[in-house]
């Protein structure tokens, strides 16, 4: 592959194997970036080659550890645009501080809004990012944001699989994913149902919708700690489901999250690939899915200054966006 003199994508170590696919896709080398951290853990980055008057795209998930791995990110930016890009276009696939995004309580911050400003105040032209915790954290930004949903991967996944129709029911986690959940099961042509969950440990937590005797998959946008998708999987399980997958886009399987999944009544947890998973955390029952291709349509898309609609449908050409 040789590099396409209009733009460069580059990687910053944290999740290669995404950007390395998404090059391929693109038909396009990934960039070099000369990188070290010196003894009192200070990064040190250079790009190697040239890109003044030249398009950057820089691929960077702000996922563990989330501190180090935004100021590589910020440190990168500077370094660009001090060496005279035309534009910097940072791909960020699982957002960091995404779940601070209000005050619940006095004398909170709202760190998403921080990161959006921080990001801006640096001359970033675009972000481009997946599956936000809530849509509102792109209302925090003052520059386009293209917000892509992992969705129609997830459903070419399950279709490929045969595992469609009315044998089948898409389980919200909650509240928050409910339309996402709503939106998978009119493209898997599929029943949905929620799980009512309280934060109050003494409230049992229950099912509406009918699960018994099917092929359940709970849904939701991320996989931390994993004690969500646990008592939606007990309460999924307790209903009578014979089957049941958790699906999510972001697996950061944080603790013991991967183990306890692994012993639970679960039989398959699928990912995406927007979070790098290290050998250590991976476990029996994990499947990762791809979302290069949904990334390397979207930044031909931008190169190409056409709409983001395409990107966002789902296998059956239905509009999948919430």
């Amino acid at each position: 592959m040789t590099a396409n003199p209009k733009y460069r994508l580059f990687d910053l170590g944290t999740n290669p194997e995404l950007t390395e696919a998404i090059a391929k896709k693109l038909k396009t080398p990934v960039a070099q970036v000369e990188m070290q951290t010196f003894a009192d853990n200070e990064i040190y980055e250079r790009i190697v080659d040239s890109v003044r008057g030249i398009d950057v795209y820089v691929v960077q998930p702000i996922s563990y550890p989330v501190n180090d791995n935004f100021i590589k990110l910020m440190i990168f930016i500077d370094a660009a645009k001090r060496t005279s890009a035309k534009s910097i276009n940072v791909i960020i696939p699982y957002l960091g501080y995404a779940r601070s995004d209000r005050k619940a309580r006095s004398r909170e911050p709202i760190v998403a809004r921080l990161l959006a400003n921080m990001l801006e105040s640096q001359g970033v032209k675009r972000v481009m990012t997946m599956d936000l915790h809530t849509s509102q954290v792109q209302g925090f930004f003052d520059i386009p944001v293209d917000h892509l949903i992992a969705m129609p991967a997830q459903a070419k996944f399950y279709e490929d699989q045969g595992l469609t129709g009315s044998d089948v029911v898409v389980v919200a986690s909650g509240p928050s994913t409910l339309k996402l959940v709503q939106k998978l099961a009119e493209v898997l042509e599929a029943q949905w149902a929620i799980v009512d969950q309280d934060r109050d440990p003494r409230v049992q937590t229950a099912v509406t919708g009918n699960v018994a005797g099917k092929y359940a998959i709970i849904l939701d946008d991320i996989i931390d700690t994993g004690d969500t998708m646990l008592k939606a999987i007990i309460a999924v399980k307790k209903a009578g489901a014979t089957t049941i997958d958790a699906l999510a886009t972001h697996g950061v399987l944080s603790g013991q999250a991967g183990e306890n999944l692994q012993a639970s009544d679960v039989d398959r947890v699928i990912v995406t690939d927007t979070v790098p998973i290290p050998a250590e955390k991976r476990f029996d029952k994990l499947t990762v899915i791809s979302t290069a291709d949904l990334f390397a349509e979207a930044i031909e898309q931008v190169i190409a200054h056409k709409s983001m609609a395409k990107v966002l449908l789902s296998p059956d050409q239905r509009e999948a966006i919430e």
